[in-house]
């Protein structure tokens, strides 16, 4: 149901990079009807034909949509990218927290388009109406990320008002899972936004803005507001992120054997008391942080103090940022329990602009591959063993610097260097994206594979898992999870924080929506969940995504999950009732 955008809320900005020009359109049309955020993303991402392009050419268009809740309500927070995925090479889609999202929505933007490619490095600085082309030569080919932001900052207006998105090295050298860095503890991680940007020579992307939004009704807009930090401040819904964060699950998925080790070898890890979020936060966090309109401040910030070499009584302190999907990563899947070993190894996918998850399942297989013989010590060049936490650190800047053929492969995904060296069992990809750190049961699988991002935030199948003593037929666990993911769509389109999606119910969010001068139903929003899922679904099959060539790794199979072994033929039914589903819904 399509309703009247009450304020001024209908502008995106198209950027062209190709002829160093901008322009704003008013799409009230597909605002109205899609709220915005991933909905609006989506239809944006059609009309630049992002389906048919190739992922690192100039045809490939990125979006970058905020939603009405951005700027408006607690947790607010997250800004939505789609473009075609060089990792997957269908349907790319990425979140990020930080500022991006409130700089965006102050700008006075519900969306940014960038189109083309340009010729030579350039950053582009969106300040409100003033759109500005940058040379970015000097910042081409720096050695970490955080000196380009910092290198930004100095030369931006507007601190505390902007956000900056860029690339590291990673992104540059187009290793198929770079990611785009933004305010240096947040990242666009997934499905490799940062190669995208490195192939249009775009090293960063800044916005800031002052402006403000219109409330229409402003007493119940306050009484919602006031409800909304309250449950987001005082009640238990949100303070295991304040308190411990993500990293919290450290030790309950260890007990429950649901903790991948040594490349899903294990659900156990023997040394994980020494990666847990207890043991960080009494040992390592020297502080919180939070996104831009969120109260809850789930950010944990670890201080790595070491003395100067030859100089008594000097020590740096490098600030690190650690969650649990770097933690399972580069800790447990890597056989690495040292914290601080840990935290070295995160900072180093940081500074050159790796996706965390994507670059420990790389080296996970690879050494793998080293142990059974597939790869030779003169391919990976260091001898990686789990647990060599400096070999791993090693091994990551060679995957950005691509010396030889095996990191030229590696730097693809683990999909495809498996396809060249062997290995497709242990291979720890679903969808060709890297796998999430949940080894709860089939459902958390079956929920990597069917995701529209193949991400355990897709549809929580490793939540399903856990809820559950005893799990249903395989076609009712599909159903359930494509429900959920439905309805998500509806909250990535706000945008909001999913960590807060016990919050956002759908009686909050239609209760929510009123006060801004949106009505929609519990009824209507369930029913756009439904219509957003099927235009996203049919973008990533037009952009080549085949559900019935769907790999299933060996190894789940192998590793018994606090469900047991799972089942081959448990998986493989609700595959094939998912490809029907999907045919049914897809069908115009």
């Amino acid at each position: 149901m399509a309703v009247k955008l009450p304020v001024n809320l209908a502008r995106v900005l198209y950027v062209d990079l190709t002829r160093k020009r901008s322009w704003v359109e008013d799409r009230r049309d597909l605002i109205e009807e899609y709220l915005g955020g991933v909905g609006l993303a989506v239809a944006l991402a059609r009309e630049e034909g992002v389906e048919r392009a190739d992922p690192l050419g100039p045809e490939n268009g990125i979006v970058f949509a905020v939603g009405p809740f951005n700027g408006a309500y607690p947790m607010g927070s997250k800004t939505v990218a789609v473009f075609r995925s060089p990792l997957t090479g269908n349907l790319g889609e990425s979140y990020a927290g930080g500022r991006s999202s409130l700089a965006i929505k102050f700008a006075g933007y519900q969306a940014i388009v960038i189109r083309g490619a340009s010729e030579s490095p350039v950053y582009v600085a969106v300040h409100e109406d003033e759109v500005k082309f940058r040379d970015a030569s000097a910042l081409w080919g720096m050695s970490s990320s955080e000196t380009v932001g910092r290198v930004i900052r100095e030369r931006e207006p507007n601190p505390g008002f902007r956000t900056i998105m860029r690339i590291g090295l990673a992104g540059e050298r187009l290793v198929r899972f770079a990611c785009v860095v933004t305010e240096t503890y947040r990242h666009f991680g997934r499905l490799g936004l940062g190669a995208v940007f490195g192939a249009k020579r775009l090293k960063a992307l800044v916005v800031s803005g002052r402006r403000s939004l219109e409330v229409p009704d402003r007493r119940g807009y306050r009484e919602v507001y006031d409800e909304l930090y309250e449950l987001s401040t005082k009640s238990n819904l949100m303070r295991k992120y304040h308190d411990l964060g993500t990293p919290m699950n450290v030790l309950p998925l260890n007990e429950i054997g649901a903790l991948p080790t040594k490349n899903l070898k294990s659900g156990r890890f023997e040394q994980a008391e020494g990666i847990s979020g207890e043991h960080m936060a009494e040992n390592y966090l020297i502080r919180r942080a939070a996104c831009s309109g969120c109260p809850v401040a789930c950010i944990h910030l670890a201080g790595i103090r070491e003395p100067y070499p030859h100089e008594k009584y000097f020590y740096k302190t490098t600030v690190v940022s650690y969650d649990y999907e770097p933690t399972y990563s580069l800790g447990s899947m890597l056989g690495v329990g040292d914290a601080k070993r840990l935290l070295r190894l995160i900072h180093e996918v940081e500074r050159v602009g790796l996706d965390a998850m994507s670059t420990g399942v790389a080296l996970a297989w690879a050494t793998e591959a080293l142990e059974r013989g597939l790869v030779r010590e003169g391919d990976t060049i260091v001898k990686l063993r789990w647990g060599d936490a400096e070999a791993y650190r090693r091994a990551i800047s060679l995957l950005v610097e691509q010396p030889n053929d095996f990191y030229s492969a590696l730097a693809q995904g683990v999909e495809r260097a498996s396809q060249i060296y062997g290995g497709s069992e242990f291979a720890m990809a679903f969808g060709g994206n890297e796998m999430p750190g949940y080894h709860t049961g089939p459902a958390a699988h079956i929920g990597f594979l069917i995701g529209g991002r193949h991400s355990h935030l897709d549809n929580a199948g490793y939540s399903y898992d856990q809820k559950r003593a005893e799990l249903p037929d395989p076609e009712q666990v599909v159903d359930d999870l494509m429900a959920e993911e439905a309805w998500r769509m509806v909250l990535n389109s706000l945008v909001v924080c999913l960590f807060a999606r016990g919050i956002y119910r759908p009686e909050m969010v239609s209760k929510a929506l009123d006060p801004l001068g949106i009505r929609r139903s519990v009824e209507d929003l369930r029913e756009l969940g439904w219509r957003i899922y099927r235009e996203r679904m049919r973008l990533k099959v037009d952009a080549g995504f085949d559900p019935s060539r769907l790999r299933i790794p060996d190894r789940i199979f192998e590793t018994p999950s606090p469900h047991g072994l799972i089942s081959p033929d448990y998986v493989q039914r609700a595959l094939e009732h998912y490809h029907q589903r999907l045919k049914d819904i897809c069908t115009p």
